[in-house]
């Protein structure tokens, strides 16, 4: 596994991940609908369609530009909340993307989700434990840092960072929601599993998989 991801690997991890969305669609509005208005599925199908529609469309090999351009196109769908916690990511992601940079290591990487991850924070109060996406995502961030400060390479770091996201996504079933529709049913929100956590899990798998394919 080379030591770096280019521009043509880096989309194609994006594009699994978005084609790994919308192939579980159903399943997502299926979770929400135990929860919330069900409608969480088309919502991240949305912005996966912005995803790669966005790639699709795109000139040169800039990753910052890119990033920064999916960010936009996420923000401008209709998707509800998600619209801008998923825009807010991308965009986040690109502003640690070196200028004029084709390639990321691991350490870059990790730095450029962490980056993403910092930047969709501050578009939500929810920590872990509060039955959303960022128990996913924080876990699975930690993983790919200690991860890549250890020196593994891309495709290993990605793989615990999947594994992490899995784990923190069904942590989600046992959990009370206290954001969203989901909160207004206190306890009985206990047995089900996050859409949101589920969604971002779905990422990871996708990233990794996406790597695996180039």
């Amino acid at each position: 596994m080379p030591a770096t991801v280019d521009y043509d690997a880096f989309t194609g991890m994006l594009k699994t991940a978005a084609d790994r969305i919308i192939t579980n669609r159903d399943h997502l509005s299926k979770l929400d609908a135990a929860t919330g208005d069900g409608d969480h599925g088309t919502a991240m199908a949305k912005v996966a369609n912005a995803i790669i529609a966005t790639i699709d469309s795109h000139e040169g090999n800039d990753l910052k530009k890119l990033l920064k351009a999916i960010g936009w196109a996420a923000m401008s769908t209709d998707a509800g909340s998600t619209s801008p916690l998923y825009g807010s990511l991308f965009v986040g992601m690109s502003e640690a993307v070196p200028e004029g940079s084709g390639e990321l290591d691991c350490q870059v990487l990790a730095s450029v989700m962490e980056s993403g991850a910092a930047k969709l924070r501050k578009n939500t109060k929810a920590e872990v434990g509060d039955k959303t996406m960022i128990d996913t995502l924080v876990p699975a961030l930690a993983a790919l840092r200690a991860a890549a400060d250890s020196g593994k390479a891309i495709d290993e770091a990605l793989s615990d960072a999947e594994t992490a996201a899995a784990t923190g996504a069904a942590s989600t079933k046992d959990l009370k929601a206290t954001f969203g529709r989901a909160k207004n049913l206190g306890d009985r929100s206990i047995g089900h599993l996050d859409p949101g956590a589920t969604s971002m899990s779905l990422l990871f798998t996708g990233l990794k998989e996406g790597l695996a394919a180039n």
